[in-house]
């Protein structure tokens, strides 16, 4: 691991990112209809409780990551079998977000552009920047944040001039009640994006003051996920949840919609901006942790080394992921949740703690008998 540390400011900036990055994209918990809003509010509790099981494992083993406290919970083989798996997982869900973004670009931005181009222009920026480092990464993300917000305000405000929301489309509320509503959260927006904070077990032991790694958690958790309910309703909204079920990118849909005094629109660039800085950060987040897995795994003392191939390995394999966009998003929403989300953010994490939790409690009591 490198030498260096961030601050919990740092770490928030870099949770709100990473958790916005492609969630702002995808029509997220849009199975429950115009209850979408509620079914990721409903998530983001259920992120809560994800969250504090990684900050559970880590406050046993504050200055390792994952792919080490495995060894030591589980012992040597099974310990390397699961961080390689994840080292897997990690670098899998990079190549799904870059996919994500070079999709978007390719469909919006640059139609006649190849994806593989795009995707390779993409991946060589993000390359660079985790050869940096996580605390220059850090401190980009400190830059952006508040462009950011800049950015969604001034949207949002847009919207409203507008006089695009129609808040009849937002009912009926629990039309097909809380069944529906809990259906989509535990099968879709628990996992994506919360879920996916099961990559800052690799980044937290850089955190300079481990006390604050829960409070900075479970604020940057409620933030993202009321921008995230608060965007998806707007859409709704705005377009109403047919529209925003069939569309690809139903954000994108809305700020098309903006038009003031007959001479402010096509603001497309607003989101433009928004969705780049927010998947740049989240494959690089998947991107980091996957490099210094491996190379924690394989005792490798410089992980510099390995950013060039595993950053190949990422971008051949966005591309070989699936054979067109539409199976990609179906492998994201439907297969991926079930054989991949729920085994490595839920089931592994509550094994290790469990275990850990029986290991100290076991050790605290031999250490009791013998002082006593």
């Amino acid at each position: 691991m490198e030498k260096v540390k961030i601050t919990p400011i740092q770490l928030f900036v870099l949770y709100v990112l990473f958790e916005h990055g492609s969630a702002l994209v995808i029509s997220l918990g849009t199975d429950a209809k115009q209850d979408a809003w509620l079914s990721i509010l409903i998530g983001m509790l259920g992120g809560l409780f994800l969250y504090y099981i990684y900050y559970r494992l880590y406050q046993f083993y504050p200055g390792k990551p994952l792919t080490s406290y495995a060894q030591e919970i589980i012992g040597s083989f099974f310990g390397k079998l699961v961080a390689f798996l994840y080292i897997l997982y990690f670098l899998y869900l990079s190549s799904r977000v870059l996919r994500d973004f070079g999709e978007l670009l390719s469909t919006f931005a640059y139609p006649n552009s190849p994806l593989f181009i795009i995707n390779t222009i993409m991946i060589l920026a993000i390359m660079y920047a985790v050869h940096k480092g996580i605390e220059v990464l850090a401190r980009t993300g400190e830059l952006l944040f508040a462009f950011l917000y800049f950015l969604a305000i001034t949207g949002f405000l847009l919207v409203i001039i507008s006089g695009l929301i129609d808040l009849n489309q937002l009912k009926p509320i629990l039309e097909e009640g809380i069944v529906r509503i809990l259906d989509v959260a535990f099968k879709q927006t628990v996992y994506v994006p919360f879920g996916e904070m099961i990559a800052f077990t690799m980044i937290l032991p850089y955190l300079n003051t481990p006390s604050k790694a829960k409070i900075v958690g479970f604020s940057a958790i409620i933030l993202s996920g009321i921008n995230l309910a608060l965007t998806m309703a707007v859409n709704i909204a705005v377009n109403g949840i047919n529209l925003v079920s069939r569309s690809t990118f139903p954000l994108l849909t809305t700020i098309q919609r903006i038009e003031v005094a007959s001479f402010l629109e096509r603001l497309d660039v607003f989101f433009m901006l928004a969705v780049i800085i927010g998947g740049f950060f989240k494959i690089s987040v998947f991107f980091y942790v996957g490099l210094i897995g491996t190379a924690d795994l394989f005792k490798l003392k410089n992980h510099k080394k390995l950013v060039f191939p595993i950053g190949l390995i990422i971008l051949i394999l966005s591309m070989s992921i699936a054979s067109s966009f539409a199976e990609h998003m179906k492998e994201g929403l439907v297969i991926v949740p079930i054989y991949l989300h729920i085994p490595f953010q839920v089931i592994i994490p509550i094994m290790l703690l469990m275990v850990a939790f029986l290991k100290h409690f076991i050790q605290n009591k031999k250490k009791h008998n013998i002082s006593g």
